[in-house]
């Protein structure tokens, strides 16, 4: 498109022949439009004429009303204040006085008449003589009273003519102001209009002057305006501009004309909404646009521009250039601007979606690394910081911090869980605050809902802001201007919510950000229902374990023990150990692992606890317990089903490892069987450090030969070490290196306690994060002394029994247990006797002295005494009875070389504790009684 500036270079149009004389030669038709416009001119200058005229006269009847108004006034009272006036009402003859002199007055003062009247109206005077005597026309009663009237009242023929007549009425008073006479002055309305008919030739003339003008200069117009439109006819010009109009403003490009001298000649709609050009712009210097310096460069150079990317404000447009006059010559330029903004906010949009999508990944691969509630809700909140959210919080119910089930009723108190961002940008509530949101936040209205709520804008969140006002005030204050809280919501429960805040500069979220914010929510609010309920696994399982765990040491004399358990972080398994005193002072120790995981793994490992417990009730050999242990757990196996092994995920007890010891205080020996187990190690005296060579046998439930054994010969304050695997193997460090690790975090332990041993190996090998339990049990030895054991042979002789007896006598009263000795005479008296009638030589006495008093009768023999009523007429088995009466408690135990029978006696102060039905002979005389 092409403008000429300062000349026309455009090809001159020529209409057809004769058509432009004929329209030159009659302009002021009617059919043309400088006719048209001058028929129109001469309307409106009619129009105004007859205006003009017509307020004029209409104002000058106006002031010619007002100015007869007061010439009537002024002239009836003048010549009703004239001297004689009252003589002439009060005379004889009014009419002949008064007539003259008011004929002379009427034509000075320049009225139409001049009356006087009497009181009741008549007529004494009138430029008429006919009319004097008659009756007045107008009104006098106001002017009885001695106030003027003045009205317009018609009345008798004037000399001016008849016509409507502005007249005043005023009273003739006396020296005392009574009314004795009327005085009337009037001039007609035809006298009136005399003082405006003169000036209407004036406007009539104006008018027609005004008319000849208009004609004139339509006329001048009409030629100039033929000559500038080449001899265009209306309708033509009327389509180019519309023509013209309709592209120009229409299109989707701005367009901008510029002359030579940088001033805008054009702009279009579109060029002045894209570069917010001000409605007057037009005309003014490029410069003064307050366009960017780069545009503005750009537009002011005379050099042509193809698709040049400017931004202006917040827009990109694509700028083309070219001049006016290619060819050569001064000009100026048409420039194009085409706004691609919106191809950028298709763009920019893509990429915001492709963020959101690799911050979804991202979330989906940072939250839930652990099965930590707290752990997982910090990894949300770091997640959305800075990508999505300035400052993040994460408030969940109390119960599900604790891992069990969320209701609603914990809604309105949440434990603030994570803190995520910048946290001084705003005065939060510290970790592990307890917070009561009240109804109308928008954290409690997005767990009502179920959904997010968003609050562009908080400084109009009325409910945000009263929940606590001192803390919202200074937030403001600090920059945090929108906030979106999301329910965390599994399994259709609320467990919580999350707080995303913005600050500062960051804008305001939007509804597609709630969107986002549900959707980051909800999945993260998976990996936190997973933790939970782990959560509530782990500590079912830890309350289980420990509670099948030792609570307490047992009371005995022969080791000093410590121990540590410590569960996996990644749920609990089967390790387990124990101290089971032993009869005869020994103790046995036994340390075991299930393999596996949760709930089943510890109830395994409860079974076999309460197993081994048993078993070591019987006084079974250490070999012996390991396979009748072996046979449980395969019985164990093959009572679950397929379809429980695979409800239990495959967890079997195939796979448990058990080590069992027992600890013998008189001699120091220890006696050790390990199936499937890590090798114990014994720490000496002096500080080294040894492995002991135990026979390794296979785990529990293979069916496995019969378990190896191997006795230990232990010095007095040697430290026997056991462990499971979890202390010294886990996924980051090997079994040897482990091994080497717990070797040399016990040397040099001999002059440590128990606990201090249990500590030390703690501390040097526990891992950061284990991954599967750990049991340590650490038993210092100690020995009998020699000095509170006795032990003597007896002959196959019942007659030696009453000596055996006074020697048991006399080590009791060296020990200071004199009242114990009619107790254990009795009782090793029967002992002694069974032993020697059903037993086989060689029989063996042993007095052990420590926590209790003991009493062992050992012989050859395997057969078991058991306790049974004897009958009134049989002559013994009473014995065993009254040992059962006597002792706290007895039995027997199989040796390879016999049996043992015990009985134990506790002390107190020194002596036994005397059972409460003494005397024997009471106790005797019972056997006879017919109801026993």
């Amino acid at each position: 498109m092409k403008v000429p500036f300062g000349r026309y270079r455009t090809p001159v149009r020529h209409p057809p022949t004769g058509r432009s004389r004929d329209r030159r030669a009659f302009l002021l038709t009617p059919r043309s439009t400088a006719g048209q416009v001058f028929l129109l001119q001469v309307v409106i200058v009619v129009l105004l004429v007859a205006a003009a005229v017509a307020a004029m006269v209409l104002e000058a009847a106006r002031d010619a009303v007002q100015q007869a108004r007061r010439d009537s006034i002024v002239a009836a009272q003048s010549f009703a204040s004239a001297p004689g006036m009252v003589e002439a009402l009060r005379g004889p003859h009014p009419t002949a006085v008064l007539q003259p002199r008011a004929e002379e007055a009427r034509k000075k003062a320049g009225v139409d008449f001049l009356v006087v009247m009497n009181t009741q109206g008549i007529r004494y005077t009138y430029p008429y003589p006919r009319e004097i005597g008659k009756k007045f026309v107008g009104t006098i009663e106001p002017a009885l009273h001695g106030r003027t009237v003045v009205e317009r009242a018609g009345g008798p023929p004037l000399p001016t003519g008849d016509g409507t007549a502005v007249q005043a009425v005023v009273p003739v008073t006396d020296a005392r102001g009574t009314v004795v006479g009327l005085v009337s002055a009037g001039i007609t309305v035809k006298n009136v209009a005399r003082l405006w008919l003169p000036q209407l030739p004036i406007a009539l003339g104006a008018g027609a002057a005004a008319v000849a003008l208009a004609g004139a200069g339509t006329t001048l117009v009409s030629r100039r305006l033929l000559r500038q439109t080449r001899g265009l006819a209306p309708a033509e010009l009327a389509g180019m501009y519309e023509h013209h109009d309709a592209v120009l403003h229409a299109v989707r490009e701005g367009v901008l004309i510029i002359d030579a001298d940088g001033r805008l000649v054009l702009a279009n709609d579109e060029a002045r909404r894209l570069l917010g050009l001000p409605g007057d712009a037009r005309g003014s210097p490029v410069r003064e646009l307050g366009l960017p310096e780069q545009l503005t460069r750009l537009l002011t150079s005379p050099e042509a521009v193809t698709d040049e990317v400017h931004l202006a404000e917040d827009r990109l447009l694509a700028v083309n250039k070219r001049p006016t006059f290619p060819d050569g010559g001064r000009g100026g330029s048409v420039v194009t601007l085409r706004d691609t903004t919106e191809l950028a906010t298709v763009s920019g949009r893509a990429e915001v979606a492709r963020e959101r999508l690799k911050l979804l990944y991202e979330a989906g691969v940072r939250i839930g690394t652990t099965l930590d509630v707290r752990r997982t809700a910090q990894e949300l909140a770091d997640v959305a910081v800075p990508q999505f959210a300035d400052v993040v919080t994460v408030d969940l119910l109390d119960s599900v911090l604790q891992g069990w089930e969320p209701t609603a009723e914990g809604w309105r108190r949440l434990r603030r869980a994570a803190i995520g961002g910048e946290q001084e940008m705003m005065p939060l509530y510290p970790l592990d605050e307890v917070i009561t949101f009240s109804p109308d936040t928008p954290q409690m209205l997005a767990l009502h809902q179920g959904q997010g709520v968003l609050e562009a804008d908080l400084r109009q969140a009325r409910g945000w802001r009263e929940q606590d006002p001192d803390r919202a005030r200074t937030a403001l204050e600090r920059g945090v201007h929108s906030l979106v809280s999301v329910p965390l919501r599994a399994r259709s429960v609320s467990l919580g919510v999350a707080n995303f805040y913005r600050t500062e500069d960051s804008p305001a979220f939007e509804p597609e950000d709630l969107s986002f914010a549900e959707e980051l929510a909800a999945r993260a609010a998976v990996a936190i229902d997973n933790a939970r309920r782990f959560t509530r696994e782990h500590a079912m399982a830890v309350t289980l374990q420990r509670s099948l765990l030792p609570r307490g040491q047992p009371e005995q004399d022969a080791l000093e023990v410590a121990w540590r358990y410590l569960p996996a972080e990644a749920g609990v398994g089967g390790d387990w150990f124990d101290v089971i005193p032993l009869p005869g002072g020994r103790v046995a120790l036994v340390m075991g692992d299930v393999v596996g995981h949760g709930l089943h793994a510890a109830a395994t490992m409860g079974r076999l606890r309460t197993a081994v417990h048993n078993f070591s009730t019987l006084d079974l050999p250490v070999d012996e317990v390991l396979g009748n242990l072996d046979d449980l757990v395969i019985r164990m196996d093959n009572e679950e089903t397929a379809d429980d092994a695979e409800a239990l995920e495959g967890a079997g007890v195939t796979g448990a490892t058990c080590l069992y010891a027992i600890y013998e205080p008189v001699t120091g020996t220890c006696t050790v069987a390990r199936a499937g187990h890590p090798d114990p190690i014994v720490v000496r005296p002096d500080g080294t450090v040894t492995c002991p060579d135990v026979p390794a046998s296979a785990p529990l439930g293979l069916e496995s030969h019969p378990f190896e054994t191997a006795e230990l010969h232990l010095p007095e304050g040697s430290q026997l070490v056991l462990y499971t695997d979890g202390l010294v193997g886990d996924r980051t460090r090997d079994l040897d290196v482990g091994l080497d690790a717990l070797r040399l975090a016990l040397e040099g332990a001999g002059e440590r306690t128990p606990e201090e041993t249990c500590q030390a190996v703690i501390e040097a090998l526990k891992p950061t994060h284990p991954s599967d339990d750990i049991a340590l049990l650490v038993a210092r030895t100690r020995l009998f002394p020699p000095s509170r054991v006795a032990e003597w042979d007896v002959p196959p002789d019942p007659a030696v029994v009453p000596s055996v007896r006074a020697r048991c006598r006399e080590k009791l009263r060296e020990w200071g247990l004199e009242e114990s000795e009619f107790t254990t005479e009795l009782i090793l008296s029967e002992l002694v006797t069974n032993a020697i009638r059903y037993g086989a030589p060689p029989v063996t006495v042993r007095l052990l002295y420590g926590r209790c008093l003991i009493c062992e009768v050992s012989d050859a023999s395997s057969t078991s005494p058991r306790l049974r009523r004897a009958a009134t007429t049989d002559e013994g088995g009473r014995g065993l009875f009254l040992v059962a009466q006597f002792a706290q408690r007895w039995g027997t135990r199989y040796t390879p070389r016999g049996k043992v029978i015990w009985a134990e006696q506790t002390l107190h102060d020194g002596a036994s504790a005397a059972p409460s039905h003494t005397p024997v002979d009471v106790l005797l005389e019972q056997f006879g009684d017919p109801a026993m």
